[in-house]
């Protein structure tokens, strides 16, 4: 078995506020080797040292302290090893330390991993984007020109994201809000305000998650003041918006919102990329309105919902993107309201029985299974098996 990796993720906020091991060594009075040790995690900076960094690099103390735990990734499957290594090859054989190929090519494979994150388990995707965010750390360190510069900002902004993105999925609160915030720094320093505006957006998302509705507005609209115009986060942002305010029973405030993605979507290309994370597909509309109606009680929920869930490929529902087993808690919820309840309990238990249930959505399934429950019904202990054998899978 490959060895695991250790890691603390103190690199990431070095060279989000742009500095090289060698030059924040320099600004704490350190040598370069201690630096280096920190951040593979081989050694804990004493007391001075760690209010030095706090100052350098404008962290609190307990932020510091979540930078500096260290994480044990399980190695990537040998191909993407296999890769990366390729990739380092295509760079030392360019003139540049830094070449524009070499960021074209990590510019694609940021792509391929956001376009996987709607079917690949949030665990394993995870591994991925670790290593991909490690190598962008180690050409920070190699010399680059100032756009060159630029573009790794971006590009460690993006994976930072999706790493963000996938500890909400996961539920880990701590390293969710570490990424955000190596995201946030990344972006500004890149000048990139569509990339700020889906750390907000991000943000919004996983206060929704918490029951913090009000939050998950606020943060919504910060987002929208950020996004460029006609972008996929503006359309995101304005969807996120919704929902929260769906959560919050401001029904006529949530109509409205579904009114604006739908004008929205309806002025966008399709992208070649259909399943991206980041490249908002009008066909995604009809997944977001389906949850906002949904949320208000309306059982015009049902149409959307089985319009998402026809989009599903026949065979093996564990291939099916995230989206579809949230169309089918939907379409659950929809059919309660309208006290179809043997319908309701197979639609949530078919999301169940997928497999694809993220620990982020358990307490939407909850929802449903506490309505079931209190009504008696006799679907409810195989529903309530199926929910405690997928929340206690290892």
């Amino acid at each position: 078995m490959a060895e695991r990796v250790r890691r603390t993720r103190l690199a990431e906020v070095r060279w989000a506020h742009g500095f090289s091991q060698e030059r924040l060594a320099e600004a704490i009075g350190m040598e370069v080797s201690a630096v280096r040790r920190w951040e593979r995690g081989e050694q804990c900076p004493r007391p001075g040292q760690r209010r030095a960094l706090c100052t350098v690099l404008g962290l609190t103390p307990a932020e510091l302290e979540a930078l500096l735990e260290t994480d044990e990734l399980e190695p990537s499957p040998p191909e993407r090893d296999d890769a990366l290594d390729a990739l380092e090859l295509s760079r030392l054989a360019q003139a540049s330390d830094v070449g524009g190929g070499v960021l074209d090519e990590l510019d694609e494979r940021f792509d391929e991993l956001a376009t996987r994150y709607q079917t690949v388990p949030p665990e394993a995707l995870l591994a991925e984007v670790r290593r991909h965010c490690a190598y962008v750390g180690e050409l920070w360190d190699k010399r680059a020109t100032l756009a060159e510069r630029r573009r790794l900002h971006a590009l460690g902004g993006w994976l930072s994201l999706l790493a963000a993105t996938l500890h909400v999925d996961l539920r880990s609160p701590g390293p969710a809000r570490s990424r955000l915030r190596t995201a946030r720094l990344l972006a500004r320093h890149a000048g990139h305000a569509e990339l700020e505006a889906w750390t907000f957006e991000t943000e919004a998302w996983r206060a929704l998650t918490t029951g913090d509705h009000r939050r998950a507005a606020d943060l919504s609209r910060a987002a929208l003041h950020r996004a460029p115009r006609g972008s996929s986060v503006e359309i995101q942002a304005t969807a996120q918006e919704g929902r929260a305010r769906a959560r919050m029973g401001e029904r006529r405030a949530a109509y409205e919102a579904i009114d604006r993605v739908r004008n929205l979507a309806a002025g966008m290309q399709l992208t070649a990329r259909r399943e991206h994370h980041y490249q908002y597909d009008p066909a995604k509309a009809s997944s977001y309105e389906a949850t906002t109606l949904a949320w208000v009680g309306d059982p015009a929920a049902e149409a959307p919902a089985r319009e998402v869930i026809g989009g599903a490929p026949p065979a093996d529902a564990t291939a099916w993107p995230r989206r579809i087993v949230t169309a089918h808690i939907d379409l659950a919820l929809a059919l309660l309201t309208q006290d179809r309840l043997d319908e309701a309990c197979e639609a949530a238990r078919t999301a169940l029985t997928s497999g694809r249930v993220l620990p982020a959505n358990h307490w939407r399934v909850t929802e449903i299974l506490t309505a079931v429950e209190s009504r008696t019904l006799p679907e409810a202990r195989d529903l309530r098996e199926a929910y405690e054998t997928q929340t206690l899978r290892p």
